[in-house]
């Protein structure tokens, strides 16, 4: 079979046997491939640091017939996340965006709308300020995998919520009016609400700087509820970035 290539983003890596790792990318051209790194642990010359997580890479690699997983040949680093400080907050939030990207596509579809997403945002994520980055990334996720639904109205009656109190919940596809909110219900504030719609008309370095961990800590839930029902699987990095201070 010949050698495909392709940009890519590192998302995990295992263990495998005594020196191979099983890695999963994100490529440009085929999604989502899982492919097994032979001597990874040992072969400098081949892959060196390039099978971190979220390093974007150009990737080597082959398929063999009738086998699930590609043989990984070669990575050359592109972009590296280890170029830059990476306090604490800064790896919670990487470790975010590859846990939403690998629990939530699919193998082997290409989407490159979500491999641009990624990128660019993985190139805005910064020690200190993390929380314009990924309120952006989530918002955006929610939509181009088709989850999002319509913000201005009410699920249940069908009002505007231009200029009204807005309610969403666990278990609800949607916002809902003060009428029609259900019990344990939270509240989107209006704020959150623009800085979303901003979020569809600008890209992601208009959201890097001035964002603290309360602005749009609503907008955030709002999202990630949604992806967990969708997936019915918690996040574990949900729950970290919720402890971040």
């Amino acid at each position: 079979m010949p050698v495909k290539q392709s940009e890519a983003i590192v998302l995990r890596t295992y263990p495998l046997h005594e020196s191979d790792l099983l890695v999963t990318l994100l490529t440009r051209a085929e999604g989502k491939v899982k492919g097994v790194a032979k001597a990874a642990k040992k072969s400098r010359r081949r892959f060196g640091g390039a099978l971190e997580p979220l390093t974007c890479v150009r990737a080597y690699w082959n398929d063999k017939e009738r086998q699930e997983l590609a043989r990984l040949d070669a990575c050359d680093v592109l972009i590296s996340p280890l170029s830059s400080e990476v306090d604490y907050s800064r790896a919670v939030a990487l470790g975010h965006v590859a846990e939403l990207l690998d629990e939530v596509l699919p193998d082997r579809e290409a989407n490159d709308a979500v491999f641009r997403l990624a990128w660019t945002v993985l190139a805005s994520l910064e020690a200190g300020s993390i929380w314009g980055p990924v309120t952006y990334f989530d918002l955006w996720m929610v939509r181009l995998m088709g989850f999002l639904p319509e913000m201005n109205q009410c699920l249940a009656c069908g009002a505007k919520l231009n200029g009204h109190r807005a309610f969403f919940h666990a278990m609800a596809d949607g916002l809902m009016c003060a009428q029609d909110k259900r019990l344990a219900s939270s509240e989107m504030s209006a704020e959150s609400r623009r800085q979303a719609a901003e979020m569809f008309r600008a890209p992601v370095d208009a959201f890097a700087e001035g964002w603290t961990r309360e602005r749009g800590a609503d907008l955030r839930k709002f999202c990630m509820q949604i992806v967990q029902r969708h997936i019915e699987k918690k996040l574990v990095t949900v729950a970290a970035l919720e402890k971040l201070e």
